[in-house]
């Protein structure tokens, strides 16, 4: 269920937290629609720990989670949805293993 992947923003310790109190000077903040939310990126490093759904090692998100569904694995639409949606983030599109070498 949704729910369950999305969780609750009492079940999310990152659930409020609005960033440094006092950002860099001269640095625009980044608009909201740029930024997913935290719920969101805590979603996904749980697809990324969650190991039925294969190694997430040397491929994108994206592509795991399309490799899980030809599997048969049935991996969580709202990861697939999160993904498509912030297609053009890096926090978003690579998995937590990303800068780790092979």
């Amino acid at each position: 269920p949704i729910t369950a992947w999305l969780g609750s923003e009492s079940a999310n310790p990152l659930a409020g937290q609005d960033g440094p109190a006092n950002p860099s000077p001269g640095r625009a903040p980044a608009p909201a629609a740029s930024c997913p939310d935290p719920a969101v990126l805590d979603m996904l490093r749980r697809f990324d720990l969650s190991w039925e759904y294969g190694p997430c090692t040397g491929i994108t998100r994206l592509q795991r989670w399309e490799r899980a569904q030809a599997l048969g694995l049935s991996p969580p639409a709202p990861v697939r949805d999160a993904l498509l949606e912030h297609q053009d983030d890096p926090a978003v599109t690579y998995s937590l293993w990303h800068e780790y070498p092979l």
